[in-house]
């Protein structure tokens, strides 16, 4: 699939993040995003949804849910074919996350920290 194809479905509490995460990935060539404010809203989107998203790349510290939660509900509904976890949180806390993600075989490609390194982006995404 064509990387600027995807469907994109963007869930990041801090509105200045947001619109900044969105302008870098309009920048990358994405163009089909879908933004979410919080895993409530996130899951709604999800739900009226004609199709399953191609990523849902998730603020891991929302406000509602964890991240990973997030990545499950989402991954065990069929909403989702993969997700990448946003965050500033330790390296070592991230790897942690991965490591229960593979655990709980949820559809977890990795983490990135803020902002978005394109190159990192793209190595995650290249399975999808």
């Amino acid at each position: 699939m064509f990387k600027n194809c995807l469907r994109i479905l963007l869930v990041e509490d801090h509105p200045f993040q947001l619109l900044a995460t969105q302008c870098l990935l309009n920048s990358f060539g994405f163009e089909h995003l879908t933004l979410a404010e919080n895993a409530e809203q996130a899951i709604r989107l999800m739900t009226q949804s004609e199709r399953p998203f191609d990523l849902m790349l998730c603020d891991q510290c929302l406000p509602d849910l964890p991240g990973l939660e997030l990545v499950e509900i989402a991954g065990r509904r069929g909403f989702i074919a993969g997700a990448i976890l946003l965050s500033g949180l330790p390296l070592p806390e991230l790897a942690n996350l991965k490591t229960q993600a593979l655990q709980r075989n949820l559809p977890l490609l990795g983490y990135l920290s803020k902002p978005l390194n394109r190159d990192e982006l793209m190595t995650l995404i290249s399975p999808l």
